[in-house]
């Protein structure tokens, strides 16, 4: 079997999900990245639903236009924003398969800064 990025990232993201898990407390934070936006959510693993979730395609984030690396930050500030008024502090981090470097870790930093904890 060839393996392929997208087939390696898979296997990294099963490996990562053995462990991390999400509870109504403590959701995991997951982000998702394409090649022009990127995605992050809250969610309840107990449950399988999604809490709550921010993108680069809002409004808030898309209106500051800048690098790519930029609104990945603003995105993790506004998810800690709507996390802090859902009456989440902490969350575990999913990287969902992709390095904690760049654009994922820019999300991280960003919602420390807004006040979650990892």
């Amino acid at each position: 079997m060839a393996l392929t990025k997208s087939n390696r990232r898979l296997r990294i993201k099963r490996r990562i999900r053995k462990v991390v898990t999400g509870t109504a407390n403590r959701p995991r934070m997951s982000v998702f990245r394409s090649n022009k936006e990127i995605y992050a959510q809250l969610i309840d693993d107990k449950s399988g639903s999604t809490i709550l979730s921010a993108s680069s395609t809002e409004k808030a984030v898309s209106a500051g236009k800048g690098t790519k690396t930029e609104q990945a930050v603003l995105v993790g500030k506004l998810i800690a924003e709507k996390a802090t008024k859902a009456g989440i502090a902490s969350v575990s981090f999913d990287r969902n398969g992709y390095l904690y470097h760049g654009r994922v870790k820019a999300v991280a930093e960003g919602a420390r800064e807004g006040g979650l904890n990892f």
